[in-house]
């Protein structure tokens, strides 16, 4: 039941992001329970071919995210989304990375050395070309924590000057001959206080060594009164989580 529903819910991300011309649709494989790896990758595999069945994807190309590898959750490991996206070759699948999961999950792209090993480790397995987007993030989680806890870039574990080197590496660069031109690179980084994103955007441009455009002082996609509509929803999910707290307290002394 529950992967028919996940299967359907997919396949309604997927109307959507055609009839939103998107390029990509970026998703996370999920987990495998109690079941064996090759039977997971299998399932995922058989799971977004249902899901695709009678809906023309055009321009749109699915992208498979690495994990963290929090718990049972499949493609913690390069070998394992290299796998789902073979598997997914007629669809023209590629492949997302994000750099927190990639720390948490053991690849230290933090130091300089770590990072080229991972990158042809990315090489070997999934292929440079197959990867259309990066998730860029700093990690709360030190080297192999399998926790997915992203944080401001610079203020993290990965570090300010990790981020340079991969900005400007010249595989990952805009180079016709050396690098992947097009590839886009996306900020996931925590939004606490108005400003914290349009930041970490102006930080990205300036560890990539390429005069950004202009930034536009007032943007944020955090506003005061979203804020304001956060603290008071987040205050009333608390005073319902104590709530609820209590009465299952309640309920065992009286059982």
């Amino acid at each position: 039941m529950l992967r028919t529903r996940s299967i359907q819910a997919f396949q309604d991300e997927l109307i959507r992001a055609v009839s939103l011309g998107a390029d990509f649709l970026v998703v996370h494989p999920g987990a495998r329970g109690e079941s064996q790896i090759d039977a997971a990758i299998a399932n995922i595999v058989d799971s977004i071919k249902q899901a695709t069945r009678r809906v023309p994807l055009g321009k749109l190309r699915i992208l498979i995210e690495n994990t963290a590898g929090m718990g049972t959750a499949v493609g913690s490991r390069l070998q394992e989304v290299a796998a789902i996206v073979r598997g997914l070759s007629k669809l023209g699948a590629g492949v997302c990375l994000d750099t927190a999961h990639l720390f948490a999950a053991g690849y230290d792209i933090g130091s300089e050395g770590g990072l080229e090993s991972t990158i042809a480790q990315i090489d070997q397995s999934i292929g440079l070309d197959n990867v259309y987007v990066w998730h860029v993030n700093d990690s709360k989680i030190p080297l192999g924590g399998k926790v997915d806890r992203h944080e401001n870039i610079g203020e993290g574990k990965i570090k300010a000057a990790a981020f340079g080197r991969i900005l400007q590496h010249p595989k990952l660069g805009a180079s016709v001959t050396t690098g992947l031109p097009g590839r886009a690179f996306i900020l996931e980084t925590p939004i606490e206080e108005p400003g914290d994103d349009r930041k970490n955007v102006a930080k990205l441009w300036e560890l990539s060594g390429i005069d950004g455009p202009a930034v536009e002082k007032g943007f944020t996609m955090l506003t005061s009164a979203l804020k304001k509509k956060r603290a008071a929803h987040r205050k009333e999910a608390a005073k319902t989580a104590k709530a609820t707290a209590k009465k299952i307290q309640d309920k065992k002394k009286k059982g």
